[in-house]
């Protein structure tokens, strides 16, 4: 039946009529299909947004992981290519490390002359019957190099001591120590046998005088009565060896040990000692043939 209803601002009752019970029911599962519908419809979009983004990011994955299986397998000619690729460069830093050894050579050991000066030590021997004494030395030389490495060495040097001397026979001295001095005056040959980067070797013979005073301390009494040889002039050779430690193209430390051999009172002495010298290198030479150097 119609259903009433009071509508207040005309005053008077509307009449509807109320749906059927199976017209109700179709209307609840219209409803109800479309809530279900919805339910599904909503995940179903959210996949198909979130699906092209999931997507992008596997396609930006997948390269550098592919990327990273090449790294990882190399096939062996790459290997060897690239062993090949590393040889050659090695070969060219020793190539260019050589050359700069070379050059630094050139630059080094081309000088014509070397001026080196400095001082040393020696043991020596004032007379037959006295123990020998130390003495001190300095030294000045100056070598030309002529042809390579061959040279000649002009040096002098003087040495200074106190030696042990024995009582005069009639009291009228007792023991004491007298200072003596020498002056040696030789020239020779010199050789420089090896040199290389930052070491030189060099060996040298040496011959001529040497100049022995013994009697300048003993208060006007003769050398000889208190064991000392007397002032004279005697033969000197001496042998040795240099070792030259670079410090620049141009200057050089160098340590020689010697045996300096003299004749005071027909007598051979054989004087051990060393010297520590600073030489110094100029005038660059032509057509520098290299003598045995380190590579």
């Amino acid at each position: 039946m119609p259903a009433k209803c009071f509508n207040e601002s005309t005053g008077k009752f509307l009449a509807f009529l109320s749906p059927s019970g199976s017209e109700s029911w179709r209307a609840y599962r219209f409803m109800w299909f479309r809530k279900c519908f919805g339910y599904a419809v909503y995940p179903a979009l959210a996949l198909a947004f979130a699906f092209p983004q999931l997507s992008r990011a596997q396609q930006s994955l997948t390269p550098s992981s592919s990327q990273d299986q090449m790294q990882q397998y190399q096939p062996p000619q790459a290997t060897q290519q690239r062993a090949l690729v590393l040889q050659e460069a090695q070969r060219r830093l020793d190539a260019r490390r050589r050359q700069r050894i070379h050059q630094l050579d050139i630059q080094t050991y081309n000088h014509k002359y070397e001026l080196f000066f400095g001082g040393g030590y020696l043991r020596f021997r004032p007379g037959q019957y006295l123990q020998h004494n130390q003495e001190v030395a300095w030294n000045l030389g100056l070598t030309d190099y002529l042809k390579g490495d061959l040279g000649i060495t002009a040096e002098v040097r003087g040495y200074y001591g106190s030696a042990y001397t024995n009582a005069h026979p009639n009291g009228v001295n007792r023991a004491y120590q007298p200072n003596i001095t020498q002056y040696v005056y030789m020239a020779g040959p010199t050789y420089r046998f090896y040199h290389g980067q930052h070491w030189g070797w060099t060996a040298q013979v040496l011959g001529g005088v040497g100049q022995g005073k013994f009697s300048i301390d003993t208060n006007g009494l003769p050398p000889e009565d208190v064991g000392l040889y007397k002032d004279q002039w005697s033969p000197a050779i001496n042998v040795g060896a240099s070792v030259d430690y670079n410090l620049s193209p141009g200057l050089a430390l160098r340590l020689t040990p010697n045996m300096l051999i003299t004749n005071y009172g027909s007598q051979m002495q054989y004087n051990k000692g060393w010297q520590i010298d600073l030489v110094y290198r100029f005038k660059h030479r032509r057509n520098y043939t290299f003598g045995r150097h380190r590579k």
